[in-house]
């Protein structure tokens, strides 16, 4: 689990999204950004998650965020993740989970019994100034809009 909270400065990353851009953090300076990370494109509860900010887009734009998320799937999974579900915000292909294990969120998991490395789901709304605003590490995929506008 992430050791990361609010006040911190945001880790620096950089990848490429499902439209192929290479983006990076300094991209969203003086702007707040949502990053959001998730384990995989197409499960029910990734595509809860993504439908659900999806479906709230216009108002987390009206609120000034823009929204990035990142999963260790690659670009084409991503685009077809995107065209799928008609998502209006980019996914970052993050295979080498560089961008994870910056900002802590890949690590040991268990489920049913079992141990396994995998994506704890995670986001991060940072700030205009670079710093993290808010650390949500009880993602509620149904209703994640409301849990990143609470004050």
């Amino acid at each position: 689990m992430t050791t990361l909270q609010a006040g911190d400065p945001a880790p620096d990353f950089s990848g490429t999204t499902d439209q192929g851009k290479t983006v990076g953090l300094s991209d969203f300076a003086g702007k707040k950004l949502v990053l959001f990370f998730y384990p995989k494109d197409d499960t029910p509860g990734c595509t809860a998650e993504a439908c659900n900010l999806r479906d709230n887009y216009a108002e987390l734009k009206k609120n000034g965020y823009e929204l990035l998320g990142v999963s260790p799937d690659g670009v084409a999974k991503h685009q077809k993740f995107v065209n799928k579900y008609e998502l209006p915000f980019p996914l970052l292909a993050d295979e080498d989970k560089s961008v994870l294990n910056a900002y802590g969120v890949w690590g040991l998991k268990k489920f049913m019994g079992r141990e396994y490395d995998g994506v704890h789901r995670t986001t991060f709304v940072i700030g205009e100034d670079g710093k993290l605003e808010k650390v949500i590490t009880k993602v509620k995929t149904k209703d994640h809009t409301a849990q990143i506008l609470e004050a």
